[in-house]
């Protein structure tokens, strides 16, 4: 959520990483976004997990887990072992806190890291979720790979994200709004399967949740105004400024109604051998 004065998105791979991840460890998102910081929400993550057939006995790798809302929840839901990743410092230090007060510690741990070079060995896991991130890493084929390398043979790789049009995102939002907004290199469902079948992950399940990206819009409008109303000191103390952010939101839901921007879910697997 950009809250303050926009410049051009980052150039450089780093640049770009940098960005995302200030942004998303910042107050500003916790704010408006609650603990789950993707559209759908934890129903939605309940869905991908159905569809990677997660079981007790397995191991799962949450590739930029954020506050570790979802690594908490496959834990307590499935019994599994939660491996996150994330390349926030800051956001690790509170993941790991709330893991803790939740009794997790020994089911679920966190790791620094970057998702196109993965701190884990060679088929590490069973599964593996990445939810509204994939569309932010500026080498998304070298994601891939690093996806199919830490999965074991027949493992599942679920992620759900942005999705745009052929034409590519509106002008009003390829900014820097845009990149913290997880837009800004979003691309088309069918680019995302390209890049995971590239990596040697073979396809089976794409579904369409685009109702879902209005109604993250809605809930960051909401709770903004209620903010405002309510404690606009907490607002400016997180850097938000309703001025400059409404007209994004407004034209991401333009965007939305007409099609330029969606949302989806892929499954993809390892062959077994």
């Amino acid at each position: 959520m950009s809250t303050g004065p926009l410049s051009p998105v980052p150039a450089d791979p780093d640049e770009v990483k940098s960005c995302c991840t200030a942004a998303y460890g910042g107050d500003a998102v916790a704010l408006l976004l609650g603990d789950s910081y993707h559209p759908g929400g934890l129903a939605l993550t309940r869905r991908l997990a159905d569809a990677l057939a997660l079981a007790g006995d397995r191991t799962v790798l949450d590739v930029a887990s954020g506050p570790g809302a979802t690594a908490r929840l496959l834990a307590i839901e499935h019994g599994v072992l939660v491996h996150g990743v994330d390349l926030g410092e800051e956001t690790l230090r509170a993941a790991r806190a709330r893991t803790a007060e939740a009794g997790l510690s020994d089911r679920v741990r966190f790791h620094l890291g970057d998702a196109e070079r993965l701190p884990l060995p060679d088929a590490a896991c069973d599964a593996l979720v990445c939810e509204c991130a994939f569309c932010t890493f500026p080498d998304k084929a070298a994601a891939a790979a690093e996806f199919a390398r830490v999965l074991r043979p027949g493992g599942r790789v679920g992620i759900t994200d942005v999705t745009v049009s052929p034409g590519g995102l509106p002008d009003e939002l390829a900014g820097i709004a845009g990149w913290v907004a997880c837009i800004a290199d979003a691309r088309p469902a069918a680019d995302y399967g390209r890049l995971l079948e590239g990596a040697g992950l073979r396809p089976i399940r794409e579904e369409r949740h685009d109702a879902a990206v209005a109604r993250m819009i809605d809930q960051i409008d909401a709770r903004m105004r209620v903010l405002a109303m309510t404690a606009p000191d907490r607002l400016s103390a997180a850097g938000v400024v309703p001025d400059a952010v409404g007209p994004y939101l407004e034209a991401a839901r333009r965007a939305v109604e007409e099609g330029a921007i969606g949302y989806a879910l892929l499954v993809a697997e390892k062959p077994a051998g």
